[in-house]
C-alpha cells in the first residue's frame, strides 16, 4: 500500500535526477512511524534500478535484493554498529558495481554508529567512490556527530495531517478505532499500525499509568511488567503520555483526551515539573540499547510518577 504523504520527498528525488545533481548521500529523518525505512528501500530501487517496484513507497516494506546494494544494521547481539562493520562497507563501495548501475549503502540507523565507526565513515562521504548512494536513515540526528550531517542532504519526512493518516489507516484496516491510537502515536501513521498490533499493551499500561497517579498502584510491581516489553516503546508511549497531559494541563480536556490521567489528578501536579519529567525521558530515549538498566530506570520514573512529581526527580 503506497504511502502518499512520501510523494514530496519523492518529487524531490525525481527532481534532483532529471536534473543530473542527484546527492551522493541523504539523511533520512523524520518522526518513528512516519515511513523512513520504506523511503530507503524505494530509494535503493530507483538508484539501481530494480524492476518490480512502485512509483511511491509501499507498506509493508521489504529490504531490496541486489548484488550492488548493502543494507548495514547493528549485529543481532549488539546494539550499535561497529566500525568493523563501516570499514569493510567503505572497501566494497569502493570496487567496481556488479551490475554497471552504481551502488547504494543505507545504514539503519545511522545514529546507531559508534564514534569510531562514524568517522571512520567520514572520509567516503567527502569523496564517494564512482556512483555511490549512501543513505542514512536516522531516528535520532542529536546522536550523529555534525560532521556527518553536514556532508548529507536532509530529507525530513513529515507525517501527514491527522485526516490524511486516517484515511490511509482506514483504507489500510477498514472499521478499525484508529483514532485514538492514531493521536498517541504522534498522527504517525506507520507507528499507529504497530500501536493498534500492540493495543492489549498500551491499553494495560495506560491503566497502570493512571493508577499510580491516583495511588492504586505500586510502582515497583507495574516497573516490573512494563520492563518486560521493548524500552524504546515503553520510555515512547510514556514520553507521548505526559505529553499530553501537559498539553490537556494548558489547554483543557480537549486538547489532551487520549491522556490516560484524569484531570483531577493533573490539577495536583506541577506543570513545570511535568516539563522536565518529560525531558528526562526524551534524555533516556536518546541513550544508546543497553546502557541503563531498564527495571531499575522504570522504577525511578514511575516512583517520582507515583508521587506526582513532589519530590525532586530520581533520575538526573
Amino acid at each position: 500500500m503506497e504511502l502518499s504523504w512520501l510523494k514530496p520527498l519523492i518529487e524531490s528525488w525525481q527532481s534532483s535526477q532529471s536534473q543530473g545533481r542527484p546527492p551522493h548521500a541523504v539523511m533520512l529523518t523524520g518522526t518513528p512511524g512516519s515511513g523512513k525505512r520504506a523511503a530507503a528501500a524505494w530509494l535503493a530501487r530507483s538508484r539501481l534500478g530494480i524492476a518490480g517496484g512502485s512509483a511511491m513507497p509501499e507498506y509493508p516494506w521489504t529490504i531490496p535484493e541486489h548484488a550492488d546494494l548493502r543494507w548495514i544494521t547493528p549485529p543481532e547481539d549488539k546494539h550499535a554498529i561497529g566500525i568493523d562493520q563501516i570499514r569493510e562497507l567503505v572497501s566494497e563501495i569502493s570496487l567496481t558495481s556488479y551490475q554497471g548501475g552504481g551502488k547504494v549503502a543505507v545504514i539503519d540507523p545511522a545514529d546507531a554508529m559508534t564514534t569510531n565507526a562514524a568517522n571512520s565513515l567520514l572520509k567516503t562521504l567527502e569523496e564517494p567512490p564512482g556512483d555511490t548512494l549512501l543513505v542514512l536513515v536516522v531516528d535520532r540526528p542529536g546522536r550523529l556527530p555534525a560532521t556527518i550531517v553536514s556532508r548529507c542532504q536532509r530529507m525530513n519526512i513529515r507525517v501527514p495531517a491527522e485526516q490524511d493518516g486516517m484515511a490511509w489507516l482506514q483504507r489500510f484496516q477498514a472499521g478499525a478505532n484508529w483514532a485514538k491510537v492514531l493521536r498517541e502515536a504522534g498522527y504517525a501513521p506507520l507507528a499507529a499500525v504497530e500501536g493498534m498490533a500492540r493495543l492489549g499493551d498500551t491499553q494495560q499500561m495506560a491503566s497502570d499509568f493512571a493508577a499510580l497517579a491516583a495511588g492504586r498502584e505500586a510502582p515497583l510491581q507495574v516497573a516490573a511488567r512494563w520492563s518486560k516489553h521493548d524500552p524504546q516503546f515503553v520510555l515512547g508511549w510514556l514520553g507521548r503520555q505526559v505529553q499530553m497531559c501537559i498539553s490537556k494541563a494548558t489547554n483543557g480536556a480537549s486538547a489532551g483526551d487520549s491522556a490516560a490521567v484524569g484531570d483531577s489528578v493533573l490539577e495536583r501536579i506541577d506543570r513545570r515539573k511535568m516539563f522536565c519529567y518529560l525531558d528526562i525521558i526524551n534524555r533516556l530515549r536518546s541513550q544508546p540499547a543497553g546502557s541503563f538498566n531498564v527495571q531499575l530506570t522504570l522504577e525511578c520514573l514511575l516512583i517520582d510518577w507515583a508521587e506526582r512529581l513532589e519530590s525532586p526527580l530520581g533520575i538526573e
